[in-house]
């Protein structure tokens, strides 16, 4: 194998930072979503496999806007710590400061796939200093402390795109003082930062140098700006995939004072390129993002809380014209000024546009999570420090809306005392017909009684349910059946339940 495919071969070894579960390992630093299974189903997984034109894109968590292009704001691709693009109720309008750049006339969007080898993770392991072999735990590769549970850990999603967390815990209270005080933190978690002076931003990046070598992303770009816990250097990596530098896809990185990395997180697979779709310019793509960021609108309370006062009232500053005639001196009665509120009047925020790069954004497309071409812009305000907003290139023509969410799911009816009323799965008649066996699900820690309420054409019951709020119980459901007696038999009566109104079937 030449070096040069052997450094190709290692960066496969992560640049995919968001898709297992959820741990932000610095200031901009990891998402990690379980939606992305990275199990191949999605329509834009397969579009390079089709012939023809690339299937359209639904780009999910982004604003939108008329063209489902949408922006990043309210999904992965802002940075914790980040300012909203979209400015608040009154917009914002980002203006470009100078000319933009061209980029190409198409890009491909890259997807996470296959599995995460033992090799692949005993090579992170040793960067990061974690001797041991890793073991296959469900779908995770794991090394973990043994013992008491002191010592590093190191976590991989066995699926691409491979996510992995890594910990340090110098563990808990010695005996039994755990069951007496506060409890212990859990195996995993880091012990808090005993305080001091950070290493240096140069000298951190020189400790985090190794890790991003073994990942594959030592051509990364790499910030170090953000200190946590008074001592401990945050490095985020943002690493370059299929030549262009990537938003939302990082690697974060905590380095001690002594440059023992104790934190981190990040991705083992760097997603393979798949199907190419044309893209626009960062000009179409910069009004774009100002047609998504247009705010939310008019918010809280302003001058239109009432109607204003009829006129002839006193005060009101209105003439009383009568029913169709004309104030004095015939002059025509002016309409009165549309309601205005504080907000209505406020212009939108004017952020200035420093630079724009092509690159590559991490967007959840059909459910699972991709990095979409995307041009990235440098936004550099005039109060807060500069951010990156990151909007989607490709052509509208291959962009879908997204979906519309799901109506709201309707309220499981309460109780008198507030707790949810149990809904009746089924009834059957016994007896003389004046018995009444109901069927039901509830909880396994609590006790339930049927009451019925007869009327001349129906019978309602309801499932009454007391529990001792100060018990602890596990959360297991189970299928009740409970006898009501009625007054009189039931006859052809519909049964009701009373918490969902509908008749009840019977059995």
């Amino acid at each position: 194998m030449s070096g040069t495919e052997n450094v190709r071969r290692r960066r496969n070894v992560l640049a995919a930072s968001v898709a297992a579960g959820v741990l932000l390992a610095g200031g901009g630093g990891v998402y990690l979503a379980t939606t992305a299974s990275g199990d191949g189903s999605g329509a834009a997984a397969k579009a390079a496999d089709a012939a023809g034109p690339p299937p359209p894109l639904r780009l999910e968590g982004g604003s939108g806007g008329t063209d489902a292009g949408g922006d990043s704001r309210g999904g992965p691709g802002i940075a914790p710590g980040e300012p909203d693009p979209g400015g608040g109720p009154n917009g914002t309008v980002y203006t470009a400061k100078g000319p933009l750049p061209q980029g190409p006339s198409s890009a491909a969007v890259h997807r996470p796939e296959g599995l995460v080898t033992s090799a692949e993770v005993t090579r992170l392991a040793e960067a990061l200093g974690i001797s041991g072999s890793p073991s296959l735990v469900g779908e995770v590769w794991t090394i973990r402390p043994e013992k008491d549970g002191s010592g590093p850990r190191l976590d991989v999603s066995r699926k691409a795109p491979g996510n992995w967390t890594y910990s340090w815990y110098d563990g808990g209270p010695a005996g039994d003082s755990c069951l007496k005080g506060k409890a212990c933190p859990p195996p995993g978690e880091s012990k808090p930062s005993p305080g001091g002076t950070p290493l240096s931003e140069a000298a951190a990046k020189a400790a985090a140098a190794p890790v991003l070598k073994a990942l594959g992303q030592d051509d990364a770009k790499v910030t170090a700006t953000q200190v946590m816990n008074g001592s401990v250097r945050v490095v985020n990596a943002d690493p370059v995939v299929g030549g262009l530098p990537t938003y939302g896809w990082s690697t974060g990185l905590h380095i001690a004072r002594d440059g023992r990395t104790v934190a981190g997180s990040g991705m083992l697979k760097e997603p393979a390129e798949k199907a190419s779709y044309p893209v626009v310019q960062a000009a179409k793509a910069l009004a774009r993002l100002n047609e998504d960021s247009k705010g939310t609108g008019p918010i809280g309370i302003g001058g239109c809380a009432t109607d204003p006062p009829a006129a002839g009232v006193d005060g009101s500053g209105r003439p009383d014209t009568g029913a169709g005639r004309e104030p004095a001196h015939g002059k025509p009665v002016s309409p009165p000024p549309p309601c205005e509120t504080i907000v209505d009047r406020a212009a939108p925020d004017q952020v200035p546009v420093t630079a724009a790069v092509f690159g590559l954004a991490a967007r959840d497309v059909d459910g699972e999570r991709l990095l979409v071409p995307s041009w990235l812009f440098t936004a550099d305000p005039k109060d807060g420090a500069p951010y990156t907003v990151a909007q989607a290139a490709v052509a509208p023509e291959y962009l879908k809306p997204p979906e519309k969410p799901s109506p709201a799911p309707t309220p499981t009816p309460a109780q008198p005392d507030g707790t949810a009323a149990r809904v009746v799965e089924s009834v059957r008649v016994e007896g003389d017909g004046r018995q009444l066996a109901v069927t039901f699900w509830g909880g396994v820690c609590s006790t339930y009684t049927v009451k019925a309420e007869e009327q001349p054409d129906r019978v309602t019951v309801r499932i009454v349910e007391k529990s001792d709020p100060e018990r602890v119980c596990i959360m297991i459901a189970k299928d009740f059946t409970k006898t009501v007696t009625l007054e009189k038999p039931l006859g052809d009566r519909p049964v009701v339940d009373a918490a969902s109104g509908e008749a009840v079937p019977r059995r």
